[in-house]
């Protein structure tokens, strides 16, 4: 196991404590445990919903051009 030590906003602080306290979990626990279901649940896809992904050249396609478009500068990415 592993000690993290960060710094954040007084107002997240409080954001982050109520959620843990409406969740009866403290504060280090309701951490560990978003950052485990934002992983989990927006980084990472199946391998079937990658397949599904690629076999869709429409989007792919799009998604080439936007990446395209962003190194060139004309979006900024936030």
């Amino acid at each position: 196991m592993k000690t993290v030590t960060m710094r954040v906003d007084d107002t997240v602080y409080e954001m982050i404590k109520t959620a843990a306290d409406g969740q009866r979990r403290n504060i280090s626990n309701f951490i560990e445990y978003a950052v485990l279901q934002y992983l989990t649940s927006s980084q990472y896809v199946s391998d079937e919903e990658m397949e599904e992904i690629l076999n869709d050249k429409t989007l792919v396609k799009n998604l080439e051009i936007g990446l395209k478009e962003a190194k060139e500068g004309d979006y900024t990415i936030v």
